[in-house]
């Protein structure tokens, strides 16, 4: 439904008094269509679209209870809200087990009713827009597990999409904790060389000496220790992908022989002298700028000219705060899931102050820290209170010292910051610029925050 659309709601009571009280109540926002019984109600549902369904439970004929099921069957999507005057636990147990939304006691308290329908509306477009996105990711990119709905993010999933079923050399880059790992494993899921082997080599972890046996293998009594032949990763990684992590830190006698084997498919293992030849596919990833490391003459200019064939840069974090919201969910869901433990969500300020935190770690350190909330909170939703205090004090709004502008300590942190940006802009006559300057904030950052608020209907 877009924004601009007005929400359908089915009144359903034999009762016309009620039914013409609920629309007159209702019909400011919403489009209202009536019905006097349940036949009449799953007529209208046959063939017009309605978004919420408000029924008595007691209707001559068909009951509420009834309707609710045959109306759900039809529309698995609908919003039906039950309204009674003789209502009981048991049956409102029922209408619930069955899929009502809510049960209401009649007389109706309107202004109540107002708020529960657009409550139910807002978690339903949330939940389509969710289900979409899934659907969306699973479908297009093969792997739910990168999570991002960015521009910049958009651009990453384009280029896997369109190089991964090549042959070509990839060279990922990006800052540690982006998730390098993650685009080379679904770079080999959309390949044509998905059925081999996804071997993965994390170079800055092994000394030049072990890293040349490692990846090329080698032969009996080719150094102290080894005592026969071994395979090296380039072989395992036949008819599949090699992942070679942090790259830059290869030294060039190594530089060297990869070189080779990217030219000509073919190497000989440590100590050895015959050839042997691989069909293999390489995706290198690094957290430092090859560019540069060439200039400074750190790094071989034909390896990197052999490696930079697709080049894929991952944002940082900071760079795609929109997709932060996402990435928590996700990560709430896992983790709960983990522990055995259930939540109802993450609050809104304790989202906010998440979402504005820099993240240096990037997705990694955000990972960690929605595990350790899961696992050290007490509540059934993720709070402020919940959050590390290094990642509290480092939110760069919630950091600011000037707090003498009369807040409350008791101020949830979404109001404080709130409060903060109205300050600001009061103290600098509505300068947009110079108050994401006294803020400690991008200009954009402080727009994205001014619209949030006002989006929720919060004066600015």
């Amino acid at each position: 439904m877009s924004k601009d659309e007005q929400a359908v709601v089915l009144i359903v009571d034999d009762d016309k008094n009620t039914r013409d009280g609920l629309q007159r109540a209702l019909q400011r926002n919403y489009k209202i269509l009536t019905a006097e019984h349940g036949d009449q109600a799953l007529a209208t549902l046959g063939h017009q679209k309605v978004d919420i369904v408000l029924s008595d439970v007691r209707m001559p004929g068909m009951d509420g209870i009834a309707l609710l099921q045959r109306a759900l069957a039809l529309n698995p999507e609908l919003i039906v809200i039950l309204l009674t005057a003789y209502g009981n636990v048991e049956t409102a147990v029922e209408a619930m087990k069955h899929g009502a939304y809510d049960f209401l006691m009649k007389p109706v308290n309107l202004d109540h009713l107002d708020l529960l329908v657009q409550r139910a509306l807002r978690s339903r477009d949330v939940e389509c827009e969710n289900m979409e996105l899934r659907r969306q990711l699973e479908d297009k990119f093969g792997l739910e597990q990168i999570i991002g709905t960015s521009d910049a993010m958009r651009a990453v999933f384009e280029t896997i999409h369109q190089a991964a079923p090549t042959q070509a050399t990839i060279l990922i880059q990006g800052e540690s904790g982006t998730g390098k790992e993650l685009v080379a494993h679904a770079i080999h899921q959309l390949s044509t060389r998905n059925r081999g082997p996804f071997v993965a080599v994390h170079c800055a972890a092994l000394s030049a000496s072990l890293l040349e046996s490692e990846l090329f293998g080698h032969e009996k009594g080719a150094f102290t220790g080894a005592t026969g032949r071994r395979e090296g990763r380039f072989e395992r990684a036949t008819g599949g992908t090699l992942f070679l992590d942090e790259i830059s830190e290869i030294e060039k006698n190594v530089q060297v022989k990869l070189l080779r084997v990217l030219e000509e498919r073919a190497f000989e293992r440590v100590g050895g002298n015959s050839t042997v030849n691989v069909d293999i596919r390489l995706v290198a990833a690094t957290n430092k700028n090859l560019k540069q490391l060439v200039s400074e003459d750190k790094f071989r200019d034909d390896l990197y000219f052999r490696l930079d064939v697709v080049s894929i840069t991952l944002p940082p974090l900071r760079a795609r705060r929109g997709d932060i919201p996402l990435l928590c969910n996700h990560f709430l869901k896992e983790f709960s899931h983990a522990n055995g433990k259930q939540f109802d969500g993450i609050t809104a300020d304790a989202m906010s102050a998440l979402t504005d935190y820099d993240w240096p770690g990037n997705v990694r350190e955000l990972r960690n820290t929605i595990e350790k909330m899961v696992v050290l909170s007490r509540g059934t939703r993720l709070t402020a209170r919940d959050i590390p205090q290094e990642i509290r004090s480092n939110s760069s709004l919630l950091s600011k010292s000037d707090k003498n502008i009369g807040i409350p300590a008791e101020t949830s942190l979404a109001d404080t910051e709130r409060l903060l940006i109205v300050d600001a802009l009061k103290k600098n006559n509505g300068n947009r610029t110079k108050a994401a300057e006294a803020l400690g904030i991008s200009r954009r950052t402080l727009h994205r925050k001014i619209n949030e608020y006002r989006a929720a209907g919060m004066e600015m």
